[in-house]
């Protein structure tokens, strides 16, 4: 039977007849007049003709080749295959500064997926996570990577054909920094800001000329570590940028330049010596008058993380009180109901170039929300390619501490890798099928299979939520969930009934990749807890208010269980700075199972 190779050829054919013989020549000539990264491939009893563009083509060919050869009729089949990529830039972003920075060994692991899937570049997203000379105070208890883990990392990712890419934020999302006494007078808000009904510490530096100075001194110890000439600067969500010290500049001269000003001054030595430099757009893209200013080498990246279809239910359902909560935040969620299209208009209508950045979906779940994650994928890939974008940067975040296993992301990775490389080919892939045969090597079937399967118990659940699974918020919120993000009773059985059976599918799994009985552990790890959250949230949705005291009882012993299998997981893959501030996210839960308890 014919092989049919992952990622799926743009074309593709295959005719029963005499292939190569063992030993048969293999031939390979540059052609100039392919696509860049493309290849020609044709096997006949003569032997194996490549015709590539590049090393990159050369590489994708022999890769393909290596798949076609596993078939036991390789000798009985010629082939002809013609390949390229839609985005010249294919990228995986993993979330390194949640509390989950993972050991070489997990990195390696990285690297071998995405090396298969056809991604050209890894970015680590840091924020304290990297050991920064002077800084200790603020990574000593993070387990950071080193100047030679960066080195080693960028070697394994070089050897591959992967862009290992700094991303270093340099604005928002700099809590770990500001927390300390040393840093705290660079914040926009020294005493924390209010935002969705809550008081949160600090996060964002004050936009000025000295702290652009002092992120410039962290780039310029990290960067320079990287071969790739590019870098990420972040710069996303800086929330409380106007309304703390620098309001009264805001007020002047708007938000928007107050915003690209810094911006531009952090990208700028880069710029000038010949770096593409990538920031996110979340705050540009809401800014007309910033259309026109993007210096050359800068890239806007578009991210947006859930899919279409989620957020118009999420709108059709929300009510008044809810749009006006997220507009406050700054957040105008019914403004977003197309997905990509909407979150880029102003980039499109202006013709900025840019690039996308869909997400694995996997943070802020346990088990990943899978149907969310493909629909986002495509939707980023057909807006990418309608305007010509040269970048595809698909993103792993960890918000909340990371609870999710590393395999949750593995189904999202290989698909977004696929999508990127050839969309029309790829969009049905069937996701389970590759994980078992190619990133898992389970003769069962079984890994991968669950793995999609798990992740798709979040839809089953019937509750649309933005950026989050239900069963993760009712672990991490408790008794502060809102009843909108309650499911009904049927469907949380219904979804413990799956939950059951995946977990004892597991049982009979056989992956034979070297992480595959990690993969099963950690997997029915995230499995438990999604159970643990549906049992919890099970008298709620009854009508019944808090567990009773026999169900509280039952539930806080198995999640100090669960707890502890948590730590003992993490440290499979991740070093252990970082763990205890995760698993202390548990306490919320514990503290509601104690006051159910006492009755």
């Amino acid at each position: 039977m014919p092989v049919t190779p992952f990622p799926r050829p743009r074309v593709l054919t295959a005719a029963p007849g005499a292939g190569p013989a063992p030993g048969a020549p293999v031939t390979a000539r540059a052609e100039a007049s392919l696509p860049p990264q493309g290849f020609r491939l044709d096997t006949s009893a003569d032997g194996v003709a490549i015709a590539h563009a590049d090393a990159a083509g050369l590489r994708y060919a022999l890769a393909t080749l290596d798949q076609l050869r596993a078939g036991a009729d390789f000798g009985e089949v010629t082939y002809h295959v013609e390949d390229h990529p839609d985005f010249p830039v294919r990228g995986f972003m993993l979330d390194v500064s949640r509390d989950r920075v993972p050991t070489r060994r997990t990195l390696a692991r990285w690297v071998e997926v995405l090396a298969l899937a056809r991604v050209n570049t890894l970015e680590l997203y840091t924020e304290h996570t990297f050991a920064f000379t002077g800084h200790e105070e603020v990574w000593q208890d993070a387990s950071p990577l080193t100047a030679d883990d960066v080195r080693w990392l960028d070697a394994l990712c070089a050897a591959r054909g992967i862009d290992l890419v700094c991303n270093q934020n340099t604005f928002g999302h700099m809590e770990r920094w500001l927390k300390h006494e040393a840093y705290a007078e660079r914040a926009e808000n020294e005493d924390g800001f209010t935002a969705w009904g809550r008081h949160r510490p600090p996060g964002t530096v004050e936009p000025t000329a000295e702290n652009a100075e002092f992120v410039a001194g962290l780039l310029e110890e990290v960067v320079p570590l990287f071969r790739t000439r590019r870098v990420n600067v972040g710069a996303d969500e800086p929330f409380e940028l106007g309304t703390g010290k620098s309001a009264a500049r805001a007020g002047r001269e708007g938000l928007g330049t107050v915003y690209f000003d810094y911006v531009t001054s952090v990208m700028r030595p880069w710029l000038e010596r010949g770096y593409t430099v990538e920031f996110w757009a979340d705050v540009f893209g809401n800014h007309p008058e910033l259309m026109s200013r993007v210096p050359a080498g800068a890239v806007p990246v578009v991210w947006q993380y859930d899919s279409p279809s989620l957020t118009a239910a999420v709108v059709d359902s929300a009510s008044p009180d809810q749009l006006q909560q997220w507009r406050d935040a700054g957040v105008d969620v019914a403004a977003l109901r197309d997905g990509f299209r909407d979150r880029a208009k102003l980039l499109l209508e202006a013709g900025v170039p840019f690039w996308v950045a869909p997400g694995a979906s996997n943070w802020n779940s346990l088990l990943g929300r899978f149907d969310n994650a493909v629909e986002n994928m495509v939707d980023a890939a057909q807006v990418g390619l309608e305007n010509s974008a040269q970048g595809y940067l698909n993103t792993s975040w960890g918000d909340n501490g990371h609870w999710d296993p590393p395999s949750v992301a593995f189904g999202p990775a290989v698909f977004g890798g696929a999508v990127s490389w050839c969309l029309e080919a790829n969009r049905d892939l069937d996701v389970a099928a590759v994980l078992d045969e190619h990133v898992l090597a389970d003769p069962t079937a079984t890994t991968g299979r669950v793995l999609v399967r798990a992740g798709q118990v979040c839809a089953d659940l019937g509750v649309p939520v933005l950026n989050a699974s239900p069963l993760h918020r009712a672990l991490l919120e408790a008794e502060d969930l809102p009843a909108w993000a309650v499911p009904a009773p049927e469907r949380l059985r219904a979804a413990l009934g799956v939950l059951a059976r995946c977990r004892e599918d597991l049982r009979a799994a056989e992956p034979a990749c070297a992480d595959g009985d990690v993969v099963v552990r950690e997997l029915t790890q995230a499995i438990r807890l999604a159970e643990l959250a549906a049992r919890y949230l099970l008298p709620r949705a009854e009508g019944a208010g808090r567990p009773d005291p026999a169900t509280a009882h039952a539930l806080l012993h198995d999640l100090d269980a669960l707890v502890e299998e948590q730590r003992a997981c993490w440290l499979l893959r991740a070093r252990p700075g970082g763990l205890d501030d995760s698993t202390a996210r548990f306490a919320v839960l514990r503290r509601a199972l104690v006051r159910a308890l006492a009755g």
